[in-house]
Parts: structure tokens; C-alpha cells; sequence
């Protein structure tokens, strides 16, 4: 929901003409599946659709859905798997299966507040959402007013227990509030997103919970060509974007557009935004300057940090030049194995848009924690990474 969630506001809140909306969201999976738990499709009424939950093979069936609970403005959870009678049937051809959530939002009156919250509120920690049950009656969030008492989902601003604990009042009965929040706030913690199940006497309360944490930093260091190509490619991945470098005529902020643009030495900036807090265990550093008055700082400081890759191109005579003054600047050998030179996958890339992808290819191969890599075709595994029931 979170990631078509600014779209979805904007369409409510248009003063002249807003537009009615359902939203599916995929809530638990099994199996092979192509998309993640917290994937989410959007419907317009006027016809506009954003979104995938599968790459293509449930989403007629979805956008159908979606269509009926616009016309009757009631929730549902749908499910969808493979068909072994009929390759054609409504299912999941990857071998997997899906259970989705189909939420219809309606314009507020005048003057109320939009079920979805405005869209100058700050990003959301998590978008909580209690899944209706067959024996609920139909309904989407509640809007301010009789029904405020009962709606279906909030959105957290924040994963402190006071915040979570308040919010939840709104989707709880009192005596699984303690228990709910402590759940959620631990979910929001390690940023976790899933259908939680709380016992309710003879029945059960179902809560999915989808957290959002502040995107993985990307840090080029090199504002010429590669650094340009690299930005550019990486946009579409949702990363957090900086472009270091210390030459102010090359450091024109128009000419990476997506990046943050710093101007300064990069291990002075590396080791300041360490100090900050700017980089976690998911954090990219590809240094791409070709000067080692810049290289042997900036992998010095990158190496020593606990983050997720560290990649710097040149050849393999520079890349050997550079091991040997990291291990004159006192390097070891345990730090030196994380570097990642030359850069990128051997994809017989030349050009700079070439050379993006490849080292986009090789971290994305890094995340998965992929040793090897090798045509699919050649495989015998899932094609898709098998995803552990969420409920």
C-alpha cells in the first residue's frame, strides 16, 4: 500500500474532482511469487490503473475485483494460486499463491479528513490495516464521524510504543491492545511487513502490517560520465542517491538529477555521514574517480564501515596498485576480500550506460547474497525467491 500510497491520496484530495479508488495489496504469499508482500495495484474509477501485484497473470481478476468494490464499497481478501486443470485459469503460473486485500476509498465529505490522511503528512512508519473476516460487513476505512470508532486501517507516523499503542486503539478491543502494540512496534522495528493473527475468543483479529524504513544509500563517488550513467540507471530502484565528489566545476547538481549532490572530499563526506547515521548495513559505496590521491581514502573509510558493498572501477593494474597502498595504509586482508575491484559483473560492458549496468548487476547480485551468478536458463531453481507463509 505505502508504495502507491501518495498517488492514491492525491486522487481523493483533488479540490474539483476527486476520484474514487481501490487499492489491492498483497498480504501473505507462498511459494514462488514475483512480488513481494506490501505490493500494491491501484484502480481508479475513471479507469486510470498503477501498479502490478504479479507481472500479469492475476491481474485481470484484481482490476475486476477492485471494479466491485468500487461499485459496492466493501473490503475483501481474495486468493489466487496455480491451476493445475487449466494453464489459462485465473493463478499463479510461477507455482505460487497470493492472498490479497481489496480496499475501496471513497472522497471524504467536506471538511473531514481523508481516510488516507493528507498528502503533506510525513511518510508513514506503517500503513496498518485489519483484514476483514467473511462474518464482517463490508466497509472500507471509516470516515471521521459516527463510524470514526470503527475503521480498518491507520497509518504510523512513527514506531515508539506511546504512537503505536495510540493508533491501535482504533483497530483493537482493549484487551488485545498490549499485546497487539507490542507485536506491531516489534514488526515496525526490524521493518518487517505481514499479516499478524491475534486470538479473539472463538475467532481472530487479523492485522497486516506493512512498514516502511527510509531507502538504502547509494554513494557514487566520481561526477564524470560512469557517475552520471550510474545515477541515471539507479533511479528506478528506489535507493537513496549521493554524488560525491570535490571538484566544483564538476559538480553541477543539473547534471545528476535523482542524486543528491555534495561537493567535498568523499572519504571526509563517507566518515561524516557514518557519524550521522547516513549509512546502515544496507549502504552502497562505488567509487568511480580513477585518481588514487582519491581512491585509497575513500575505500579506507568504506571498507572499515559495516555496510553492504564497496566497488571501485579501474583496471586490474590499478586495482592492484590500490590493494597494495590500502595494505600500506594498514588494510587487512579479512577488509580487502569485501572490495569489490574492478566493479560490476563480467557483462562485456564498455560504454558508461554499459558499465551501470553491470555494477548495478553485481549488487543487486551482492543483496541476494548470490556467490555465483549464471543464465536462468541454466538453473533448476525457483526463478523467484520462495516466500514463507506471513500468516
Amino acid at each position: 500500500m505505502l508504495d502507491i500510497l501518495d498517488g492514491a491520496r492525491e486522487r481523493l484530495a483533488r479540490a474539483s474532482d476527486p476520484v474514487p479508488c481501490a487499492v489491492a495489496t498483497i498480504v501473505s504469499a507462498q511459494g514462488s511469487v514475483p512480488r513481494p508482500v506490501g505490493t500494491s495495484m491501484l484502480v481508479g474509477a475513471d479507469g486510470a490503473l498503477h501498479g502490478s501485484l504479479s507481472g500479469g497473470c492475476v491481474e485481470g481478476a484484481v482490476l475486476e475485483a477492485c471494479r466491485e468494490a468500487l461499485e459496492t464499497g466493501g473490503s475483501s481478501l481474495r486468493s489466487f494460486g496455480f491451476s493445475d486443470e487449466d494453464a489459462f485459469a485465473v493463478g499463479l503460473m510461477c507455482g505460487g499463491s497470493l492472498e490479497v486485500l481489496i480496499q475501496p476509498f471513497a472522497a471524504p465529505p467536506p471538511g473531514a479528513r481523508s481516510p488516507l490522511g493528507t498528502v503533506d503528512d510525513p511518510s508513514p512508519a506503517a500503513y496498518v490495516t485489519r483484514l476483514p473476516r467473511d462474518s464482517d460487513v463490508p466497509r472500507t476505512v471509516a470516515p471521521e464521524g459516527d463510524d470514526a470508532d470503527d475503521p480498518r486501517a491507520v497509518l504510523l507516523a512513527g514506531d515508539g510504543a506511546e504512537e503505536v499503542r495510540g493508533a491501535l486503539t482504533m483497530l483493537l478491543p482493549p484487551e488485545l491492545l498490549e499485546a497487539g502494540s507490542a507485536q506491531v512496534a516489534a514488526m515496525l522495528r526490524e521493518a518487517r511487513s505481514g499479516t499478524l493473527r491475534l486470538p479473539a475468543g472463538a475467532s481472530t483479529i487479523d492485522l497486516f502490517v506493512e512498514s516502511r524504513i527510509r531507502p538504502a544509500h547509494l554513494v557514487v563517488c566520481g561526477a564524470n560520465a560512469f557517475g552520471q550513467a550510474l545515477v541515471e540507471a539507479a533511479r528506478p530502484l528506489g535507493l537513496r542517491i549521493t554524488l560525491c565528489d570535490h571538484r566544483p566545476a564538476f559538480t553541477d547538481p543539473t547534471a545528476f538529477p535523482g542524486a543528491e549532490v555534495v561537493r567535498a572530499w568523499p572519504h571526509r563526506f563517507l566518515a561524516a555521514a557514518a557519524e550521522r547515521g547516513d549509512l546502515d548495513a544496507r549502504s552502497m559505496v562505488c567509487v568511480l574517480t580513477h585518481d588514487p590521491k582519491v581512491d585509497v581514502p575513500v575505500l579506507a573509510t568504506a571498507l572499515r564501515l559495516d555496510i553492504a558493498y564497496v566497488g571501485a572501477m579501474g583496471s586490474r593494474r590499478s586495482d592492484h596498485d590500490r590493494r597494495t597502498a590500502l595494505r600500506e595504509a594498514g588494510m587487512d586482508e579479512g577488509a580487502l576480500s569485501r572490495l569489490r575491484s574492478p566493479i560490476g559483473l563480467d557483462l562485456g560492458a564498455g560504454s558508461p550506460s554499459e558499465v551501470a549496468v553491470a555494477i548495478l548487476a553485481e549488487i543487486l547480485a551482492v543483496r541476494a547474497e548470490r556467490r555465483t551468478v549464471e543464465p536462468l536458463r541454466d538453473g533448476s531453481g525457483p526463478l523467484h525467491a520462495r516466500t514463507a507463509a506471513s500468516r
